[in-house]
């Protein structure tokens, strides 16, 4: 009886959500592709949706803030998502927004006589901790063979950072636009990101997550909504030099991330924006980049106790369909 209360239950809120035509998207201050589309209200135009886009100035942000129903879907980092689903929270990733790439970057200070990773011992690192920096500094360093015990690496937010590296407090810091940007005047990038996804198979990159419920009843609109993604990347990678910081689509750009039109480009072209196909296949197929690059989060962040257990496998919340779609 129980059981059968909770199907009609489950599909009562199934009708309800297929009926709505309106959803809530959370959003952050990535410099994305898509906000074109944002701008122009296309996928608005596309699904035939109401949408409400409200900002979050973190992943853990909107992580709450779908946990609570106040929104269906949401920009995460997969530190953010890794952390999610191995609570148990009812999320799918479908779609890569970014592979992180050259866009976070290790930097050592001018003078401080770090020449490699290896150098860092008994050096100050900061950066963020539960960030995707944070668990690309614990790869360098195993990597290179370096007891993280070994190394001061300190919790600092991005403004902190700035200020201690001004200060010349630290001698390196694991981070991203636009401190990155400032760090680098007076050092030298010794690592990326993109190499160590290269290097380790442990990608880290942002993510659009759905509520699987949500998703689930409103299918048409998420396929709608996954071609307008891929279309928007796709203008870019074609026409990536025509987005200068006077074109409309940069401008776009920084008014729905909050950056700068002038360092939008630059910042952009750090970033790599898988295609619908690469996507599909590559980051979100069976034993793709996505599962294998949340499954190592998982780990480091089990290691670090900022989840209690890990999932077996993360590739059960990881759905290639609307990708795969998109690139028909």
């Amino acid at each position: 009886m129980k059981r059968a209360l909770g199907l009609a239950l489950a599909f009562v809120a199934g009708v309800a959500f297929a009926q709505q035509k309106e959803v809530t998207i959370g959003y952050q201050d990535m410099v994305v592709p898509y906000r074109i589309a944002q701008e122009a209200k296309e996928i608005e135009k596309a699904t035939g949706y109401k949408i409400n886009w409200k900002q979050f100035g973190g992943g853990g942000e909107v992580i709450k803030a779908m946990a609570s129903g106040a929104v269906q879907i949401g920009e995460v980092g997969s530190a953010g998502i890794s952390a999610a689903l191995s609570r148990g929270e009812p999320y799918e990733l479908f779609w890569i927004l970014d592979d992180i790439g050259d866009a976070e970057a290790l930097v050592v200070k001018d003078g401080s006589g770090i020449k490699s990773v290896a150098d860092l011992k008994g050096k100050k690192i900061a950066m963020p901790f539960n960030s995707t920096t944070h668990f690309h500094t614990i790869v360098a360093l195993e990597q290179a063979k370096v007891n993280p015990a070994d190394v001061q690496i300190l919790n600092m937010r991005p403004p902190e950072v700035r200020a201690a590296w001004q200060r010349g407090d630290i001698q390196a810091t694991f981070i991203w636009d636009p401190v990155l940007a400032e760090v680098k005047k007076d050092g030298k990038v010794i690592l990326t990101s993109g190499k160590i996804s290269a290097d380790t198979g442990k990608a880290t990159f942002d993510g659009y997550i759905a509520n699987k419920d949500w998703a689930k009843a409103n299918q048409d609109f998420m396929m709608k909504f996954t071609k307008v993604l891929a279309q928007s990347d796709d203008n870019y990678r074609k026409n990536q030099a025509k987005w200068n910081k006077d074109s409309a689509e940069v401008k776009a750009v920084a008014k729905w991330s909050g950056a700068k039109p002038e360092t939008v480009p630059a910042g952009m072209a750090l970033y790599k924006f898988p295609s619908a196909g690469e996507q599909a296949t590559k980051w979100l197929g069976k034993d793709g980049v996505a599962s294998k690059a949340l499954k190592a989060t998982a780990d480091f962040q089990l290691s670090q106790k900022q989840v209690e257990k890990t999932l077996p496998d993360y590739g059960v919340a990881v759905n290639p369909a609307y990708a795969a779609a998109a690139a028909k």
